[in-house]
Protein backbone atom coordinates (compact mmCIF):
# COMPACT_ATOMS: atom_id res chain seq x y z
CA UNK A 1 0.00 0.00 0.00
CA UNK A 2 1.34 3.71 -0.97
CA UNK A 3 1.86 5.52 2.03
CA UNK A 4 -0.80 8.60 2.18
CA UNK A 5 0.71 11.76 1.70
CA UNK A 6 2.10 13.41 4.32
CA UNK A 7 0.02 16.69 4.87
CA UNK A 8 -2.78 14.50 5.69
CA UNK A 9 -1.25 12.98 9.31
CA UNK A 10 0.13 16.50 9.78
CA UNK A 11 -3.13 18.35 9.42
CA UNK A 12 -4.93 15.49 11.41
CA UNK A 13 -2.21 16.24 14.67
CA UNK A 14 -2.94 19.95 14.37
CA UNK A 15 -6.70 19.44 14.79
CA UNK A 16 -6.41 17.12 17.52
CA UNK A 17 -3.61 18.97 19.28
CA UNK A 18 -5.67 22.34 18.77
CA UNK A 19 -9.03 20.58 19.94
CA UNK A 20 -7.09 19.51 22.83
CA UNK A 21 -5.90 23.17 24.21
CA UNK A 22 -9.37 24.42 23.66
CA UNK A 23 -10.75 21.28 25.63
CA UNK A 24 -8.26 22.12 28.07
CA UNK A 25 -8.59 25.68 28.57
CA UNK A 26 -12.08 25.44 28.70
CA UNK A 27 -11.99 22.42 31.17
CA UNK A 28 -13.52 23.37 34.40
CA UNK A 29 -14.97 26.22 33.72
CA UNK A 30 -18.68 27.23 33.43
CA UNK A 31 -19.68 25.48 30.30
CA UNK A 32 -23.07 25.41 28.43
CA UNK A 33 -24.10 21.87 28.38
CA UNK A 34 -27.21 20.85 26.54
CA UNK A 35 -28.91 17.30 26.02
CA UNK A 36 -29.81 15.71 22.53
CA UNK A 37 -31.29 13.01 24.18
CA UNK A 38 -32.21 11.82 28.19
CA UNK A 39 -28.20 11.18 28.81
CA UNK A 40 -26.32 12.42 25.85
CA UNK A 41 -24.86 15.77 26.26
CA UNK A 42 -23.22 18.28 23.99
CA UNK A 43 -21.26 21.23 25.33
CA UNK A 44 -20.57 24.56 23.88
CA UNK A 45 -17.01 23.23 23.41
CA UNK A 46 -17.73 20.38 21.34
CA UNK A 47 -20.00 22.96 18.98
CA UNK A 48 -16.59 25.36 19.14
CA UNK A 49 -13.96 22.44 18.39
CA UNK A 50 -16.18 21.45 15.10
CA UNK A 51 -15.91 24.68 14.24
CA UNK A 52 -12.23 24.74 14.43
CA UNK A 53 -11.81 21.33 12.38
CA UNK A 54 -14.29 21.82 9.84
CA UNK A 55 -12.65 25.74 9.09
CA UNK A 56 -9.14 24.38 8.83
CA UNK A 57 -9.56 21.47 6.82
CA UNK A 58 -12.29 23.41 4.59
CA UNK A 59 -9.64 25.70 3.78
CA UNK A 60 -6.53 23.23 3.19
CA UNK A 61 -8.55 20.48 1.64
CA UNK A 62 -11.84 22.04 -0.14
CA UNK A 63 -12.43 19.09 -2.11
CA UNK A 64 -12.68 16.63 0.89
CA UNK A 65 -16.27 15.93 2.73
CA UNK A 66 -15.92 16.32 6.31
CA UNK A 67 -18.45 13.97 9.25
CA UNK A 68 -18.16 15.13 12.20
CA UNK A 69 -20.68 14.72 15.16
CA UNK A 70 -22.49 17.64 15.92
CA UNK A 71 -22.56 18.91 12.15
CA UNK A 72 -23.13 15.68 10.25
CA UNK A 73 -22.30 15.63 6.98
CA UNK A 74 -22.87 13.88 3.62
CA UNK A 75 -20.84 11.79 0.97
CA UNK A 76 -20.54 13.82 -2.16
CA UNK A 77 -20.50 12.30 -5.27
CA UNK A 78 -17.25 12.34 -6.86
CA UNK A 79 -15.27 12.93 -3.77
CA UNK A 80 -12.72 10.19 -2.44
CA UNK A 81 -12.04 11.62 0.86
CA UNK A 82 -13.31 11.96 3.84
CA UNK A 83 -12.64 13.32 7.30
CA UNK A 84 -14.73 11.58 10.32
CA UNK A 85 -14.05 13.71 13.49
CA UNK A 86 -15.04 13.42 17.25
CA UNK A 87 -14.52 16.99 18.29
CA UNK A 88 -15.00 15.84 21.85
CA UNK A 89 -15.36 12.07 22.97
CA UNK A 90 -15.99 11.75 26.15
CA UNK A 91 -18.55 14.66 26.65
CA UNK A 92 -20.39 13.23 29.33
CA UNK A 93 -16.81 13.31 31.24
CA UNK A 94 -15.88 16.38 30.44
CA UNK A 95 -19.27 17.86 31.76
CA UNK A 96 -19.25 15.93 34.85
CA UNK A 97 -14.76 17.54 35.81
CA UNK A 98 -14.18 13.50 34.89
CA UNK A 99 -10.53 14.59 32.99
CA UNK A 100 -10.53 11.20 30.40
CA UNK A 101 -11.68 13.01 26.99
CA UNK A 102 -10.15 13.23 23.74
CA UNK A 103 -10.36 14.62 20.15
CA UNK A 104 -10.47 11.86 17.58
CA UNK A 105 -9.73 12.32 13.69
CA UNK A 106 -9.32 10.32 10.65
CA UNK A 107 -9.10 10.55 6.85
CA UNK A 108 -10.93 7.67 4.82
CA UNK A 109 -9.87 7.29 1.60
CA UNK A 110 -12.24 5.29 -0.81
CA UNK A 111 -13.55 4.44 2.02
CA UNK A 112 -10.64 3.13 3.71
CA UNK A 113 -9.23 4.97 6.62
CA UNK A 114 -5.83 5.92 5.88
CA UNK A 115 -4.54 8.72 8.57
CA UNK A 116 -5.67 8.74 12.16
CA UNK A 117 -4.97 11.03 15.14
CA UNK A 118 -6.63 10.62 18.97
CA UNK A 119 -5.26 12.90 21.52
CA UNK A 120 -5.81 12.81 24.91
CA UNK A 121 -5.11 16.50 26.55
CA UNK A 122 -4.96 15.84 30.05
CA UNK A 123 -2.18 13.20 29.73
CA UNK A 124 -0.49 14.89 26.78
CA UNK A 125 -0.82 11.84 24.17
CA UNK A 126 -0.96 12.10 20.74
CA UNK A 127 -1.86 8.74 19.03
CA UNK A 128 -1.39 8.53 15.20
CA UNK A 129 -1.47 6.10 12.56
CA UNK A 130 -0.94 5.58 8.80
CA UNK A 131 -2.62 2.89 6.98
CA UNK A 132 0.14 0.16 6.08
CA UNK A 133 2.85 2.16 8.02
CA UNK A 134 2.35 1.24 11.63
CA UNK A 135 0.60 3.53 14.74
CA UNK A 136 2.23 5.57 17.35
CA UNK A 137 2.26 7.22 21.01
CA UNK A 138 4.01 10.34 21.17
CA UNK A 139 6.47 9.14 18.27
CA UNK A 140 6.75 5.33 20.36
CA UNK A 141 5.67 2.31 18.15
CA UNK A 142 2.56 1.04 19.47
CA UNK A 143 1.99 -2.93 20.40
CA UNK A 144 -0.67 -4.67 21.17
CA UNK A 145 -0.19 -6.76 24.65
CA UNK A 146 0.32 -10.59 24.79
CA UNK A 147 -1.81 -11.96 27.24
CA UNK A 148 -3.18 -15.35 25.63
CA UNK A 149 -6.58 -15.75 27.34
CA UNK A 150 -9.85 -13.53 28.60
CA UNK A 151 -8.30 -14.82 32.28
CA UNK A 152 -5.16 -12.92 31.98
CA UNK A 153 -7.09 -9.71 30.39
CA UNK A 154 -8.13 -6.28 31.27
CA UNK A 155 -11.22 -6.11 28.91
CA UNK A 156 -13.08 -2.58 28.70
CA UNK A 157 -16.38 -1.56 27.64
CA UNK A 158 -18.70 1.32 27.23
CA UNK A 159 -22.68 1.59 27.92
CA UNK A 160 -25.00 2.78 24.36
CA UNK A 161 -26.76 5.97 25.33
CA UNK A 162 -30.20 3.77 25.32
CA UNK A 163 -28.82 2.40 28.07
CA UNK A 164 -32.25 2.73 29.95
CA UNK A 165 -34.18 0.87 27.37
CA UNK A 166 -31.21 -1.61 26.81
CA UNK A 167 -30.02 -2.37 30.57
CA UNK A 168 -31.03 -6.38 30.41
CA UNK A 169 -29.14 -6.73 27.48
CA UNK A 170 -26.35 -4.59 28.01
CA UNK A 171 -25.68 -6.57 31.76
CA UNK A 172 -26.13 -10.17 30.40
CA UNK A 173 -22.81 -9.48 28.16
CA UNK A 174 -21.44 -7.48 30.85
CA UNK A 175 -21.82 -10.44 33.56
CA UNK A 176 -20.81 -13.35 30.68
CA UNK A 177 -17.42 -11.15 30.34
CA UNK A 178 -17.29 -10.48 34.08
CA UNK A 179 -17.32 -13.87 34.67
CA UNK A 180 -13.86 -15.12 32.39
CA UNK A 181 -12.11 -11.83 32.56
CA UNK A 182 -9.40 -10.69 34.75
CA UNK A 183 -11.06 -7.22 35.42
CA UNK A 184 -13.36 -4.55 33.27
CA UNK A 185 -13.01 -0.91 33.20
CA UNK A 186 -15.39 1.50 31.86
CA UNK A 187 -13.66 4.80 30.88
CA UNK A 188 -16.03 7.04 29.14
CA UNK A 189 -13.84 7.58 25.72
CA UNK A 190 -14.57 5.05 22.88
CA UNK A 191 -11.62 6.42 21.61
CA UNK A 192 -8.67 6.59 24.32
CA UNK A 193 -10.18 2.35 25.13
CA UNK A 194 -9.27 1.22 21.76
CA UNK A 195 -5.88 3.58 22.19
CA UNK A 196 -5.12 2.41 24.90
CA UNK A 197 -5.60 -1.76 23.83
CA UNK A 198 -3.38 -0.62 20.74
CA UNK A 199 -0.88 0.62 23.54
CA UNK A 200 -1.19 -2.84 25.57
CA UNK A 201 -2.87 -1.15 28.84
CA UNK A 202 -5.88 -2.99 27.83
CA UNK A 203 -6.62 -6.51 25.69
CA UNK A 204 -10.04 -6.08 24.38
CA UNK A 205 -12.89 -3.58 24.20
CA UNK A 206 -16.23 -4.04 22.98
CA UNK A 207 -19.27 -1.30 22.41
CA UNK A 208 -22.56 -2.11 20.72
CA UNK A 209 -24.04 1.68 19.98
CA UNK A 210 -21.03 3.82 18.48
CA UNK A 211 -21.12 6.31 16.00
CA UNK A 212 -18.04 6.41 13.19
CA UNK A 213 -16.76 9.11 14.82
CA UNK A 214 -16.45 7.01 18.32
CA UNK A 215 -13.99 4.84 16.24
CA UNK A 216 -12.92 5.17 13.34
CA UNK A 217 -9.23 6.76 14.05
CA UNK A 218 -9.11 4.62 16.91
CA UNK A 219 -9.48 1.35 14.94
CA UNK A 220 -6.86 2.11 12.60
CA UNK A 221 -4.30 2.52 15.05
CA UNK A 222 -5.38 -0.33 17.14
CA UNK A 223 -5.18 -2.47 13.59
CA UNK A 224 -1.79 -0.97 12.91
CA UNK A 225 -0.49 -1.93 16.62
CA UNK A 226 -1.03 -5.71 15.45
CA UNK A 227 -4.56 -5.67 17.13
CA UNK A 228 -8.14 -6.96 15.35
CA UNK A 229 -11.11 -5.55 15.16
CA UNK A 230 -14.19 -7.06 13.86
CA UNK A 231 -18.01 -6.74 14.23
CA UNK A 232 -19.18 -8.24 17.52
CA UNK A 233 -20.40 -11.37 16.21
CA UNK A 234 -17.13 -11.44 14.17
CA UNK A 235 -18.19 -10.66 10.77
CA UNK A 236 -16.06 -7.69 8.89
CA UNK A 237 -15.71 -4.57 10.65
CA UNK A 238 -18.05 -1.69 9.07
CA UNK A 239 -17.64 1.88 11.43
CA UNK A 240 -21.26 2.84 9.82
CA UNK A 241 -23.02 -0.71 11.65
CA UNK A 242 -22.29 0.83 14.82
CA UNK A 243 -20.43 -2.13 17.07
CA UNK A 244 -16.74 -3.65 17.42
CA UNK A 245 -15.15 -5.41 19.38
CA UNK A 246 -11.66 -4.65 18.92
CA UNK A 247 -8.89 -6.32 20.87
CA UNK A 248 -5.18 -7.38 20.32
CA UNK A 249 -5.85 -10.52 18.42
CA UNK A 250 -4.47 -13.20 20.64
CA UNK A 251 -8.08 -13.05 22.70
CA UNK A 252 -10.16 -12.29 20.15
CA UNK A 253 -11.91 -15.40 19.27
CA UNK A 254 -12.30 -15.97 22.75
CA UNK A 255 -14.11 -12.47 23.51
CA UNK A 256 -15.88 -13.99 20.11
CA UNK A 257 -17.66 -17.29 21.73
CA UNK A 258 -18.39 -15.40 24.93
CA UNK A 259 -20.52 -12.60 23.40
CA UNK A 260 -22.23 -15.47 21.67
CA UNK A 261 -23.26 -16.91 25.13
Amino acid sequence: MTPPDPRYLATAIEVVTRAGAIQRARFGSDVRVDKKGAIDLVTEVDVEVERMCRALLGERFPDHDILAEEMGGVATAGRSHRWVFDPLDGTTNFAHGVPIFCASLALEIDGRAAVAAVYDPNRKELFTAEAGVGSWMNGRRLKVSTNATVLESMLVTGCPYNIHQKADEFLKVFGQVLKQARAIRRLGSAAIDICWVAAGRMDGFWEASLKAWDMRAAALILEEAGGRVTGMAGEQWDPYEGHILATNGVIHEEVLAILRT
